[in-house]
């Protein structure tokens, strides 16, 4: 009874204190609650009204953006856009026309013809719902993106032009100026001091010419310049053609002296003419012709006025219109009208017009689409197996790109992950549509991606293959073009072999209506519509596949021809072609529709 007793009371002790911790545990939190309220609903208070301030001046943002930007956007997406950002910025804080290729080509419908069993059946990219496609980042920039390419003949100056521009607005400092004088002073080509700032390799050097596309940056009052110093020696014309299809607006330089400029503008073989047609088959509209070396003719009126006349013949029969053709006399070597008004009174007296960088200023921007899926055709890249990534770089065409964003590879159709991005050699968080970018990406096996892949919205691949339908207009040649003839087909950054395999018909200049059906043969200045087959260029690749397997390539094997093309009237950077034969470009043509693949 005793021991009954003792545990009786032992347990009503432990359960009474039991139940006077829970007492007091329970009025401790409730006065603890009771005195914390009104400073929580204090503090949400602020939070809300800041988060709110924040929203609003970010929505403000976003309508000044895509008020600037056009009419590219629908009232419906410009809407979109605003939530999408404000919930992007709200969630981290940290975290702005193509012609067609000529008048008489681009006076030609190219909407594609109904889908029939030989065209492609994917998901279309112009029915798309739009992405996200404003960040925080790029709304901070008041300064519009652009992407300006300098072509020419050969030994016209394009790129002392480029160096001392890049100079005189401080991109080169005295130092590096002074280095480039002696070495150049060294080799005997004292000349070529402002050219080897872009021409860096030793080949360039050696042979003066410029061999590869030399990127520089700049700023004018109203753009982010991204200039583009492109070959001009007709041996590295495909090299010129993938950096040029960058190419906004574009400045064609012209050597002004004596039996130099009518080289230019030879029809055998000047660089000029050949040139100023590639210009106009990327899409650019806009052209600004710097007529260099004028102190070579004593800054002479009648020399300048031959050359506008000739070349703006040449120019108004590539369809530039003459009120999108600026035209400038300039000397690069002796600092005349480049980013001053001209010092020198020969060019003074007759000449008042803008100096160059004015020019440069006075381009209307072009239209961006920023409410379709990303589009990035690739220029270059760089392979760090050892750090598990690749770097792309290249030109967002279409919609765009943030940190950690999932972005499908074609025609390889690996997944990977945007690990960073850079814009101008700077960190970004985000690029879009109309500038240019290095992505470094993660996730991906780097012998998968080359240049001339393109990087997409995983919900929308582009499409990929060797087959394809055709509108051509074809330049001053001397052989025909029959079925089965070889050419090299051109499209943004991708080469292959290519053969003819029908002529469907002939087209009408003017009217664009059909003339004739199946025609035997195409000759110079006709319009037509034809058919190309595609075959692999990567022998190389072939052969290591026939040795070492699909380890070697990542199981994707010899690629057969495969390109990645959309057709014209859907994506105007990824449609357009160019097509060139023993070293010359004999055709410009838009792509109509994307065919089922060839076996």
């Amino acid at each position: 009874m005793k021991s009954l007793c003792q545990v009786y009371n032992g347990d009503s002790v432990v359960l009474i204190s039991n139940i006077f911790i829970s007492c007091s545990l329970f009025w401790g939190l409730t006065s603890f609650v009771y005195i914390t309220t009104p400073f929580a609903a204090t503090s949400d208070k602020v939070l809300q009204t800041d988060v709110l301030s924040s929203k609003k001046e970010i929505a403000g943002e976003v309508k000044r953006e895509l008020v600037a930007e056009g009419p590219s956007s629908s009232s419906t997406s410009m809407a979109k856009v605003r939530r999408d950002d404000v919930k992007d910025r709200g969630s981290s804080i940290e975290s702005r026309g193509n012609h067609g290729i000529m008048t008489n080509m681009s006076n030609v419908s190219v909407s594609s013809h109904p889908q029939n069993a030989k065209s492609r059946t994917a998901t279309s990219r112009s029915q798309s719902k739009p992405q996200k496609v404003v960040h925080a980042d790029q709304l901070e920039d008041k300064l519009d993106h652009l992407n300006l390419a300098i072509v020419g003949h050969v030994d016209s100056g394009k790129s002392t032009l480029s160096g001392r521009l890049l100079h005189l607005l401080g991109k080169i400092s005295q130092k590096e100026m002074h280095k480039y004088e002696k070495e150049a002073k060294q080799q005997g080509k004292g000349s070529f001091a402002y050219a080897w700032a872009l021409d860096e390799s030793v080949e360039e050097r050696e042979r003066g010419i410029t061999m590869t596309v030399a990127v520089a940056y700049f700023n004018t009052k109203s753009y982010r310049v991204v200039l583009l110093d492109s070959p001009c020696h007709r041996d590295f014309v495909p090299n010129m053609i993938s950096g040029a299809t960058q190419a906004d607006a574009a400045i064609l330089v012209v050597d002004a002296s004596i039996g130099a400029f009518e080289a230019g503008i030879d029809v055998t073989g000047g660089q000029t003419r050949e040139h100023a047609q590639l210009i106009k088959s990327f899409g650019v509209d806009q052209i600004i012709i710097a007529i260099n070396k004028m102190d070579k003719v004593g800054y002479s009126k009648e020399r300048f006025d031959t050359i506008k006349n000739q070349l703006g013949t040449f120019l108004r029969s590539c369809k530039f219109k003459d009120s999108s053709v600026l035209w400038i006399p300039l000397s690069a070597m002796e600092n005349q009208n480049l980013v001053t008004s001209p010092s020198d009174a020969r060019l003074l007296f007759w000449f008042q017009g803008p100096f160059l960088l004015e020019a440069i200023d006075s381009v209307q921007p072009p239209q961006r689409d920023y409410s379709k899926p990303i589009l990035m055709p690739i220029c270059d890249l760089v392979k760090s197996p050892s750090q598990g990534q690749v770097s792309v770089c290249g030109k967002l065409e279409t919609g765009a790109l943030q940190t950690g964003d999932k972005v499908l590879v074609m025609p390889s159709r690996e997944m990977a992950t945007v690990r960073s991005l850079e814009h101008n050699s700077q960190v970004c968080n985000s690029a879009k549509a109309g500038e240019n970018a290095t992505i470094n990406l993660q996730g991906i096996d780097a012998n998968r991606v080359m240049a001339g892949d393109v990087l997409c919205h995983p919900e929308y691949p582009i499409a990929v293959t060797n087959h394809l339908e055709l509108k051509v207009l074809i330049l001053d040649i001397a052989v025909p073009i029959l079925i089965g003839s070889q050419l090299e087909f051109h499209v943004h950054h991708a080469k292959e072999a290519a053969r003819v395999v029908r002529i469907l018909s002939l087209l009408d200049p003017k009217t664009v209506k059909e003339t004739k059906k199946s025609p035997r043969c195409l000759l110079a200045k006709q319009n037509a519509i034809i058919e190309v087959s595609l075959k692999s260029s990567y022998y190389v690749y072939m052969l290591l596949f026939s040795i070492l397997g699909k380890t070697i390539l990542g199981g994707s094997g010899c690629r057969e021809g495969m390109i990645c093309v959309e057709e014209h009237s859907k994506c105007k950077g990824l449609g357009r072609v160019s097509l060139r034969a023993s070293g010359r470009t004999i055709a410009l043509g838009l792509v109509t529709r994307v065919l089922e693949k060839k076996e």
